[in-house]
Formats: structure tokens, sequence, C-alpha cells
């Protein structure tokens, strides 16, 4: 049995992993064999160094691997050295100093203001609850930015009409205060007054289902793909996209990025850097469509 047999025996049956990953990692080690045999004859796997590896992930990007691939095979090799180190065939991993590529973050899908309007102005009677309460979740995700949990934990303390904010609670039980329109806590009012009319007795969560539960993920997951899938442009429908709608609007209209970032609840500003490429890319459009040397 050869090292390679003896590692992937030892994740079957020691290890318990899925057949899937034995068929990737063993793909992966067959793939960088394959690459010593031919490019560097007098090694195995066994006695291979750093310098090797990176040659290996330098061919791979050549040959224009993802990112995220190369670093999933990295992943494979580390994995498989660790085995030799436990049982002794190796004293140090030839991956201990190698770093994988940096993989590219995609730019957040987002809906561009027009579009939104649209989504936001279409009426609702006064006397269905439900398509009035849609209406107004769609309406706080896109004017505060607040992730999915965040609304679905909002409670009627939260929020406060007469100052025009709301209290949310984020990660790690983080709190922070949004801010909020007029037009915004005339919205809120007029569906509390809906919610009254519903249930009569006041409940203490701020978004509730017909029989006067709280809302669930997948409830508020549906509200809002069921808005936004008419907008052909959109690549995803989802209360994330609504977030990210918010964070690009903001900035492009010259808000600062420290406050999106407050408003936003991020632990730092890298999460919330993301947004700028998000606003270059919309500036990069407009510019292509508008200039006429472009």
């Amino acid at each position: 049995m050869t090292i390679v047999e003896k590692y992937i025996s030892y994740l079957r049956y020691e290890k318990n992993y899925s057949s899937h990953t034995e068929i990737s990692y063993s793909t992966d080690l067959a793939q960088f064999n394959s690459f010593l045999e031919r490019n560097y004859p007098e090694h195995t796997l066994i006695d291979v160094d750093g310098d090797i590896v990176r040659a290996w992930v330098m061919l791979l990007m050549e040959q224009k691997t993802t990112a995220r691939s190369v670093n999933r095979k990295l992943s494979s090799l580390k994995s498989f050295y660790r085995y030799l180190q436990r049982i002794g065939e190796v004293k140090v991993s030839p991956l201990k100093k190698v770093s994988g590529p940096k993989a590219a973050k995609p730019i957040p899908s987002f809906i561009n203001y027009n579009d939104m309007e649209k989504v936001l102005d279409v009426d609702v009677s006064d006397d269905d609850y439900e398509a009035f309460r849609d209406k107004v979740i769609l309406e706080l995700f896109y004017v505060t930015g607040m992730r999915r949990a965040e609304l679905i934990g909002l409670r009627d303390v939260d929020v406060d009409l007469g100052t025009g904010s709301i209290r949310v609670t984020g990660k790690r039980n983080k709190q922070r205060i949004i801010p909020i329109s007029k037009s915004t806590v005339d919205l809120l009012n007029k569906y509390l007054e809906v919610r009254q009319a519903e249930f009569k007795n006041q409940t203490e969560t701020f978004f509730v289902r017909k029989g006067g539960d709280p809302v669930y993920p997948m409830l508020i997951h549906r509200v809002v793909t069921v808005h936004l899938k008419w907008i052909p442009t959109l690549a995803k429908a989802s209360p994330h996209v609504l977030r990210h709608s918010f964070a690009t609007g903001m900035l492009n209209n010259g808000a600062d990025i420290n406050a999106v970032k407050e408003l936003l609840g991020h632990s730092s500003l890298a999460s919330t850097e993301i947004y700028t490429h998000t606003s270059f890319e919309e500036l990069k459009k407009i510019y292509s469509k508008a200039h006429p040397r472009a």
C-alpha cells in the first residue's frame, strides 16, 4: 500500500470523511505527484520542500486555475503532510511557509435607485395586513441596511417613532442606532395601525405572521424574492442584496465610509470597503455609456 493509499484509508476509517472528500484529496495529490515526476524526478512526496510547492502553485496560476481552486488544492496538501508528520514520515511540513493566492472578492449585487423606487412605490391596501407588512419589510431593509436576523429580532420597544430611530441588535449582541426619515416613520405608524386592527392585542415582536407568531427566515426570504424577481438586471434576489443596495446607494451619494460602517454594524472598515468597489464599478458603467470616447 502506497503512502497516499494509507492516507486515504486514514481519512475513510479514522476521520470518517465523505467519499466526495476522498476523491477530491486523491485527485489533488495525484496531480501534485504528476508535477513532481515531470519536473522534479529526483524527489518524492516525502522529501519535497516549500520551493517545489510554490513552483506548482505558479504553474497552476499560469494555467488559469482560479485562486479558490489553488487554495483548495493547497488545503489537500496541508492535510496530507499533517498526516505524514503524525506518523513520523516528515518532521516539518513543506507547506509551513507557503501562502496561497488571494481570491478576488466578488462585487456584491445591488439594485439601482430607480428600480428600487418602483418596488417600494407599489400601493397596497390597508385591509390586507400581510401585503402591508411585506411592503414595510422591504422598506426597512432598503432604508436601514439591517440584516435579515436583525429585522426578525426587531421588537416594538426597539422602534422609536418619536425620535425617528431604530435600535438594532446585531452580531454578538452588539447594538446600534439607525436613524429613519419622516416618510419611513409615517409608514411605520401606519403599519402599527394596520397590525393593531388585525390582532387587537399588542405584540412584542414588530413583524408577525397572520396568526400572530413572529416571522421566520424563509418567510422573509420569500417576501424579498417575490418582490424583486421582476428586475431583469438583478442576478440574485435576497435580503442581503437590499443591504448591499443600502450601502452602495449611501456611498454613491457621498456618505462617509466610516458612517456607513457604523450603520451596517461592521466590526472593521475592511468589510465596508467592498462597497467602494461596487460604487466604482457603477461609475465605470455610467462613464462607458455617457462618454463619447469611452
